[in-house]
């Protein structure tokens, strides 16, 4: 899954708000200000109160930020959004292609020597200060810490999130939080560190057995936490969320005021470790010398699912299946042209919510045709939406939040006999997910040794994509989870019980999209006749069980292993989604699943 936005650009956003943002710049003696789409927990997503870069610009995406000087203003994004900033910025902004350029770079082109930039210290993680701060060493620019000057200005800004937060049921963790802050309170101690600072709402929540619903979609809370060295917690979290907490968080979790956590952080004994990609530089700057680098100690353990958690996503993942069963049997039997994209999501969204266990939508569900399909990031509107015509594909990319798994899905479905050019890309990005899907490689390997194995087939036909292979997917929490990526970028060894996606895919601007996604969880591979005995080794394990679109695929161009995984996963979708679904499901699936 990649983040959905509304295509509709809203240049009055634009003019009006800009200007008012200058003139703040200027009263503070600044020359430029950031604004990131960030909040002072640091995740990928945030509430209404915190989107300033989509008030400001009207670019709703899920990263990037906008750097504003006096003559100019960049809004900074990466490939993945190219298409859609074109779409939503108005005239007054500039979409800048990040990270082919660097910020540092562009601000020395456009500021003189002694130009001060300001930023929000806690909108920013104090590792990417640091390397702002370095690229522009000799520059004469500054860096300066500011107020937030957007929020000077946004007069009807919504209120700080404040919903009740639930227990998540031992049953379901695997884990009580007191073996979980133990265990972790151990590793302080071997690394000589007094305490850790963890801002990241999907860390708190993990560690503490709760969820919360102070951002749509992904259920968390919003707080700070301190861990300390004896497996104490200091909580930092408006008490009203806790209020009807049952059971409550129990001895070792101290809950307090969040607007103490400067003071709290200024009296802690040293070290303190920091994450510094996660952690806002306000807080690098209340610990100062006591912080001590080292990565979030909820990251790795959140990422290992334990045996619960990996039932939990088994289970989700069954009655998710049979949702999507029930609405692909639907679909098949409507005309082309009688279904548009937002019937299309209010159908499959109707099909989970049947189910008891779900709680939410995993995301706001992506549907896509024709030219629609091609915009990595699309979310219908009225504005927008299109009727689903024969010949042209549908991009689906959707999934669910049920009480024991978080599921995300894609699946490329054919309105009517797309052409030889469509089935063809559509191919190539299903042998890519096949390749990876079937893949073994040694213990110690992290996502950028191996993501190339699902582009290898675009790129022999000199294509590709401009998104990662994959992203990780929490239990019952973010869709979108670190520390482990399929990425180029990613340096993280891949664990046994790590969930990730895999999901390449194709998008030819203003014709068709392509993406095909399935969740899979890493494994200690058995061996293997003649392999070496003393070489561990890693495999995955599909977890996501639907149908993939048969009349897409061009079957001669399959090797027999190709066509012997897919027969096999085809078979594997039948016989256990097959008893969870209605009697025409059943027919429809029995037909959609049959052998290549």
């Amino acid at each position: 899954m990649y983040q959905t936005f509304e295509v509709t650009a809203r240049p009055e956003q634009g003019p009006p708000r800009l200007s008012a943002l200058r003139a703040e710049i200027a009263r503070e003696g600044l020359d430029g200000f950031l604004v990131p789409r960030a909040d002072a927990h640091q995740g990928e997503y945030v509430a209404p109160r915190d989107e300033r870069l989509a008030w400001l610009t009207g670019f709703t995406g899920s990263a990037g930020f906008c750097a504003v000087l006096a003559d100019v203003a960049g809004v900074f994004v990466d490939g993945r959004y190219r298409t859609q900033v074109k779409a939503q910025v108005a005239d007054v902004f500039t979409p800048v292609p990040w990270p082919d350029v660097a910020l540092a770079g562009w601000l020395r082109e456009r500021l003189p020597r002694g130009g001060r930039v300001g930023f929000d210290p806690w909108l920013h993680p104090a590792g990417q200060i640091g390397k702002l701060a370095a690229a522009l060493n000799g520059s004469g620019i500054e860096m300066v810490r500011s107020p937030n000057l957007v929020d000077r200005i946004w007069q009807d800004q919504p209120p700080p999130p404040a919903q009740p937060v639930q227990a998540h049921p031992l049953e379901l963790a695997g884990e009580t939080s007191a073996d979980k802050r133990d265990r972790l309170a151990a590793g302080l101690r071997e690394a000589g560190q007094r305490a850790a600072v963890i801002t990241l709402p999907d860390a708190i929540m993990w560690l503490l057995n709760i969820r919360g619903h102070d951002i749509a979609r992904i259920p968390v809370a919003h707080g700070f936490a301190v861990l300390h060295e004896d497996g104490r917690v200091d909580l930092f979290m408006a008490a009203a969320k806790l209020a009807g907490l049952t059971p409550p968080l129990g001895p070792g979790v101290a809950v307090h005021d969040p607007a103490d956590f400067t003071a709290f952080l200024a009296g802690l004994d040293g070290p303190v470790r920091v994450d510094f990609d996660t952690v806002p530089q306000a807080v690098a700057d209340v610990l100062g010398t006591r912080a001590e680098p080292g990565s979030d100690p909820c990251a790795l353990p959140r990422a290992r699912k334990n045996d619960a958690e990996i039932e939990g996503a088994v289970q989700a993942h069954l009655r998710d299946g049979a949702a999507m069963a029930e609405f692909l049997c639907w679909l098949d039997a409507q005309p082309p042209g009688s279904v548009s994209e937002t019937q299309v999501v209010a159908r499959l969204e109707s099909c989970r919510r049947r189910d008891p266990g779900l709680r939410d939508i995993s995301f706001d569900t992506i549907a896509g045709t024709g030219p629609n399909g091609a915009v990595i990031h699309y979310r219908v509107t009225h504005e927008t939406d299109r009727r689903l015509q024969a010949g042209h594909l549908l991009v689906l990319d959707s999934g669910g939040q049920y009480l024991d798994g978080t599921t995300d899905i894609t699946r490329t479905i054919a309105i009517g006999d797309p052409g030889d050019e469509e089935r063809t890309a559509f191919t190539r990005v299903l042998q890519g997910m096949i390749a990876m899907s079937r893949l073994r490689w040694p213990a110690g390997l992290s996502g950028r040794d191996i993501e190339a194995v699902g582009r290898v087939p675009l790129w022999l036909a000199g294509q590709d994509f401009d998104h990662g292979l994959g992203h990780g997917v929490g239990s019952y929490l973010s869709v979108h989870e670190g520390p482990q990526r399929l990425s180029r970028l990613s340096h993280v060894p891949l664990e046994p019980g790590m969930i990730l996606s895999n999901e390449p895919g194709y998008y030819r601007e203003g014709a068709f999209g392509i993406r095909i996604e399935n969740l899979l969880v890493a494994r200690n591979a058995p061996a293997l006749p003649g392999g070496d005995d003393d070489r561990a080794m890693l495999c995955w394990r599909t977890l996501t069980l639907v149908p993939i679109d048969r009349r897409l695929i061009l079957a001669e161009r399959l090797t027999g292993d190709e066509r012997a995984w897919l027969d096999a996963y085809h078979r594997e979708v039948a016989e256990r989604i097959a008893p969870r679904v209605s009697k025409p499901a059943q027919a429809w699936l029995n037909t959609a699943t049959a052998p290549l």
